[in-house]
């Protein structure tokens, strides 16, 4: 009777009273503008970098950009392509096609991890690797063949010119086919060996105020440990931030 009343009181005032529905959850985190969301949209079939990772690329873009810090972008460990999509969409938003893109991957899926590379929780990257079933075998060995990717990317529209695809080990390929300048530097590739190679060769080629991302730093502890061991020796003082779980970002001093 009471719920009645108030009802036909409400409805004499000129209102209603309908039953309330949350609106439907975003899948990201509010801050996000519609630009942003329109390029992490795009590249998600293409990618298992987390929202928050994507965005802190695009903005890293935009900042090498808007502060005219000199270099290309490279990415070493590629997948499918869509961080470097994400990047490039980043950079059509701002009109500019200029920048150079170094794509480093064996497109043969992930090279051999040795005892160092070993999840946050402990489970070793080889036993993952040698077992089809595991059920994060697929990201783990992050197969997709160069011309998968090449397609993946063409689909951006970003000037092909500037798309430099770099097949094999970085190992093999690194420092010879490497940029000497380096705006944005994005490694991928999980493990200890790779990234202490990536880092030794690269980060010196990385411009005063370009930005270093490093993706597997919280997931994979080779990947920490090269990390750490890297800017331990070379006494560089770095402040690695935080964007998720597993991602850091940085900005090489000047």
């Amino acid at each position: 009777m009471l719920k009645s009343g108030l009802k036909k009181l409400i409805q004499l005032s000129g209102f209603d009273v309908v039953r309330y529905q949350e609106p439907a959850a975003s899948p990201f985190p509010p801050d996000f503008e519609p630009r942003d969301i329109e390029i992490l949209r795009a590249v998600a079939p293409y990618t298992m970098t987390s929202p928050e990772r994507l965005f802190a690329l695009v903005q890293a873009v935009r900042y090498v950009v808007q502060g005219d810090i000199p270099g290309a972008l490279v990415e070493c460990g590629v997948w499918r392509g869509g961080s470097v999509m994400a990047a490039a969409l980043a950079l059509l938003q701002m009109n500019r096609e200029d920048r150079a893109l170094y794509l480093f991957d064996t497109f043969e899926g992930m090279s051999s991890p040795d005892e160092q590379d070993v999840t946050l929780h402990g489970e070793a990257a080889s036993a993952i690797l040698q077992n089809p079933e595991h059920p994060r075998f697929r990201n783990v060995f992050a197969y997709a063949t160069l011309d998968e990717v090449r397609a993946n990317v063409q689909q951006t529209g970003y000037d092909q010119a500037n798309i430099h695809f770099i097949q094999g080990k970085v190992e093999d390929t690194i420092p010879e086919q490497a940029p000497e300048t380096i705006a944005l530097l994005r490694l991928d590739t999980d493990w200890y060996e790779s990234t202490k190679h990536e880092l030794e060769y690269l980060f010196p080629r990385l411009s005063p105020h370009g930005v270093l991302i490093i993706d597997d730093y919280g997931h994979w502890r080779g990947c920490r440990r090269a990390t750490d061991e890297y800017f331990a020796r070379e006494n560089l003082p770095i402040l690695l931030n935080r964007i998720d779980y597993t991602g850091r970002i940085a900005v090489k001093q000047g």
